[in-house]
């Protein structure tokens, strides 16, 4: 369907790819893997033509039709949810009604070679239609939207009136509302929560029939939906038959591999290149110096990739806190809307934490998980009850806000240093080290940093504080895989109290052993882990 093959990029003087090859197969879900700059963003791009390969050949058929999500959203506006929903497919509409018009030019008297042209056409286009899902667009539109979260009430609110994360679902709905033979996914996860990430994960499963190429940094969701993973690194790319568990093991087989034969290439070219040197000058082994710099000469020098770099960090011990480490009395939060009405988020949640427990707070979207960590964290005050900490618990409080909030003005360096200042200039560097800020990286200004860095510098300023009691609203938003992998296990490690709100399956089954379950305004306690909590809710049944 879709070929890349031999393909050179580069910008300016950083090489992308040298003689890269890609095949996207009928039927055939992909995952893409690589580290951040590696070119997955690229591969994309050349597929869909927004680029162009410096050399090399890339090849689609005419007839197949690609959709690309992106986290770049684009203009919305003029439009209700559906409407924008449904533009996706206007050539289809286009086509139905051309449809129409060659049907009524049907029932006209014409000569018979007209009449076969036409017969022709609109064979050709009923066949488009029915290929393109043209018979049930409104209701597959409605049934996406739905899926991704956004329900009936919603369908005619004006699309400018949804936040920038609803409105990616609104763009992630457009493109499978397509029902294209090429679905290029970019990280499609990113603003879903749990209940829309298995809804999103059976579509593409059970209902979808056409070709996947995506990238995520869900573990859990990318294992479940490929059969083929592609890595993108060193200037190149290597497929893996298998998912992504397979393809961790297979790397680590295959780089062991290639050590044991790069060793054993170093040690023959020591043992030439040592009797080159000790025979050079003997005329009597002339002939066999000769013949062995002729054979090193020719053999092609194995190279090793270079380490991808990885965050490396574990909390330290911190202090210990009394045993109770909150309590919750009749706790109740609402909202002043706009309108002056109120809105009841939760009420009536009592209850204690305890040290060293690791919580889940879980709910459908819109459930108030963040305002209840806002409540506990001490971000935002309850509307009645009361949030008491135990004794000496420190608290540590991360979320998107609290990315919005660093100071755009400064450096990396100076807003870790900010949370540790009596800490020495080195022992800054090194903690700004190990979240990948080496260098001149310390030295850049906040305000030019991604997403995923920013989250790196919050971490950081987390861990440069004595704190006992982490309160974290989706964490790993921002973060690589390989990245999430070392925070999972530096929480596991962490002697404190964690309370986290996050959509990553993994991390949740990895990491927690209770779960608060916010539905309808009411707490629910689970006193298990996360698949305890999925055999005994209501969602156990969608995430089998």
């Amino acid at each position: 369907m879709v070929h890349l093959n031999n393909i050179s990029k580069q910008y300016g003087s950083q090489i992308i790819f040298t003689k890269a090859s890609l095949q996207i197969l009928p039927g055939i879900r992909t995952g893409m893997v690589g580290p951040n700059g590696a070119g997955k963003s690229t591969i994309f791009r050349l597929i869909t033509g927004e680029e162009e390969a410096d050399k090399g050949e890339i090849s689609c058929s005419k007839k197949t039709i690609l959709g690309y999500f992106s986290q770049e959203v684009g203009e919305m506006s003029g439009r209700s949810a559906l409407e924008e929903t449904m533009s996706a497919v206007a050539a289809v509409i286009d086509l139905a009604q051309e449809i129409e018009k060659m049907e009524a030019a049907m029932a006209q008297p014409m000569e018979d070679d007209e009449l076969a042209a036409l017969l022709e056409r609109y064979g050709d286009a009923q066949e488009e239609f029915e290929h393109r899902g043209g018979y049930d667009l409104e209701s597959r539109a409605q049934a996406v939207l739905t899926g991704l979260g956004i329900g009936p009430d919603d369908y005619n609110r004006p699309v400018e009136s949804f936040s920038g994360g609803w409105k990616m679902r609104i763009a992630l709905a457009k493109i499978l509302t397509i029902n294209p033979d090429v679905l290029l996914l970019d990280e499609p996860t990113n603003h879903l929560d749990i209940e829309s990430i298995l809804w999103l994960e059976d579509w593409l499963k059970n209902e979808f029939k056409g070709s996947v190429l995506m990238t995520t940094h869900d573990r859990i969701f990318m294992n479940s939906i490929v059969s083929r993973i592609v890595e993108v690194a060193n200037k190149t790319v290597t497929t893996y038959g298998g998912n992504y568990d397979f393809y961790i093991r297979e790397r680590e087989i295959r780089r062991n591999n290639l050590l044991a034969s790069y060793r054993r290439q170093k040690e023959m070219l020591a043992k030439e290149e040592d009797f080159i040197a000790r025979f050079a000058a003997r005329v009597s082994h002339a002939a066999q110096v000769q013949s062995r710099i002729k054979k090193l000469e020719k053999i092609e020098r194995i190279e090793l990739p270079p380490e991808q770099k990885i965050m490396r960090f574990e909390f330290a011990e911190p202090p210990r806190s009394g045993d109770d480490v909150v309590a919750m009395e009749d706790l109740a939060k609402s909202w002043i809307m706009e309108d002056n009405s109120t809105k009841d988020v939760f009420s009536g949640i009592t209850g204690m934490i305890r040290r060293q427990e690791k919580i889940a707070v879980v709910g459908v979207n819109g459930a108030g998980k963040s305002t209840f960590l806002k409540v506990l964290s001490g971000e935002t005050e309850p509307s009645k009850g009361s949030v008491t900490l135990g004794a000496k618990v420190k608290v540590g409080y991360f979320s998107q806000h609290s990315m919005d909030i660093l100071d755009g003005k400064k450096t990396v360096f100076d807003t870790v240093q900010d949370a540790m200042p009596q800490a020495h200039v080195g022992t800054v560097r090194n903690l700004c080290a190990a979240f990948l800020f080496q260098g001149e990286d310390a030295d850049k200004r906040i305000s030019l940093l991604s997403g995923g860095e920013k989250s790196r510098v919050v971490l950081a300023t987390l861990l440069a504080r004595p704190l006992n009691l982490l309160i974290l609203d989706e964490p790993t938003n921002h973060l690589d895989m390989q990245s999430r992998e070392i925070l999972l296990e530096a929480l596991k490690k962490f002697k404190g109290t964690v309370i986290l709100v996050s959509h990553d399956r993994h991390f949740l089954h990895s990491l927690v052993d209770h779960v608060m379950e916010i539905d309808h305004g009411k707490m629910h306690l689970y006193g298990g882990d996360y698949e305890y909590y999925l055999r005994k809710s209501e969602i156990a049944g969608k995430s089998q």
